[in-house]
């Protein structure tokens, strides 16, 4: 199989300049969506000329690729945040506090929504988004498997990837509705999420002894 070079990481002087970028494109991207991002726009705010943001980013959707990696690693930050093992009676109580942490992100994240939940059509960052979830289903998986002992699932669905997919569908249909994600529609997500998982985990499931 072949092995994928890993990207050096940036030194310390580069990475500031992308950071920047970076935060500069936030920034737009919350404020004007998606479709009035320009490596020109880009480069106005973050006060530096075009060809350094080029440097970095051959290409918006290149930029936009970036920034929905920075908001997977929040996400991945959220699963990977401590859990109250005593607090957790039912596998229910862990799917909502993972979907209530999830959303505190959208909340917070203007550029989370557009980019996640937002209709912009650019297929480089779905795609990118995809793949993401993958990996944030694989981590949830761990977590869930943490704290209680998990039946055999599907080896040929990503159960835990599809349920965060249908609940960023219910996301999405309120943040194209009314330009955030309501308390009303954070509820139905959450329980479209609660609810096609538990079409794979069964209503008790035995908790371990210690996470």
């Amino acid at each position: 199989m072949t092995r994928i070079a890993t990207p050096r990481k940036p030194r310390a002087r580069s990475q500031a300049r992308i950071d920047t970028i970076l935060d500069a494109a936030r920034t737009l991207l919350a404020a004007e969506g998606v479709a009035s991002l320009s490596i020109y726009s880009v480069a106005e705010r973050a006060g530096i000329p075009p060809s350094s943001v080029y440097h970095f980013f051959a290409s918006v959707p290149a930029l936009l690729e970036a920034l929905t990696a920075d908001v997977h690693a929040a996400f991945r930050a959220c699963l990977q945040a401590p859990i109250d093992h005593g607090a957790l009676n039912h596998w229910h109580d862990l799917s909502r506090l993972v979907e209530q942490r999830m959303l505190v992100i959208y909340s917070e994240d203007a550029a989370a929504r557009q980019l996640i939940l937002a209709q912009h059509g650019l297929t480089e960052v779905t795609q990118a988004d995809r793949q993401h979830d993958l990996e944030l289903s694989e981590l949830m998986h761990t977590v869930f498997a943490r704290h209680f002992q998990l039946p055999a699932l599907p080896t040929d669905v990503d159960v835990f990837a599809l349920a965060m997919e249908l609940g960023d569908r219910v996301y999405a249909r309120s943040v194209q509705q009314h330009g955030e994600i309501t308390p009303r529609m954070a509820e139905e997500g959450m329980r479209v999420f609660d609810a096609y998982l538990g079409l794979y985990l069964p209503p008790y499931l035995p908790k371990r002894e210690a996470s």
